[in-house]
């Protein structure tokens, strides 16, 4: 099973691990992992707005330790921004749900606004 990991259980399961369920951990340790680059993107984002305390290239060189693998924003996942409906505002999400839909892979989050988008996304 392919995994991409929203921008909130990215940051718990690099750093606060116990956050997510024991079942949430163990379907992460069994699958082939994704972060995308809109997630590091967001997180940028908020350090510069104060929003957040991270240190994004700290995040960065965290990601293939941790098992994960970067997945690069394409052309392709900009255009099915477009076709997503209107169910979310976060662009960042948007762009998550986008990218789990065209390569596809499981959207996992804790954003029950995202469960509309499809069966794609599963809500931790």
């Amino acid at each position: 099973m392919r995994l991409l990991l929203d921008t909130h259980l990215l940051l718990w399961a690099l750093a606060q691990p116990d956050r997510l369920s024991a079942a949430t951990r163990k379907q992460i340790s069994a699958a082939e992992v994704y972060v995308s680059a809109a997630s590091i993107w967001e997180i940028s984002i908020k350090v510069g707005l104060g929003k957040l305390d991270a240190d994004p290239d700290q995040i960065l060189e965290a990601i293939e330790p941790a098992g994960f693998m970067l997945l690069p924003i394409t052309a392709e996942h900009a255009v099915k921004v477009a076709k997503l409906p209107a169910l979310h505002k976060d662009p960042f999400d948007r762009m998550l749900a986008a990218q789990a839909s065209v390569e596809p892979m499981i959207l996992l989050t804790n954003d029950e606004a995202l469960r509309g988008y499809g069966s794609f996304v599963t809500i931790v």
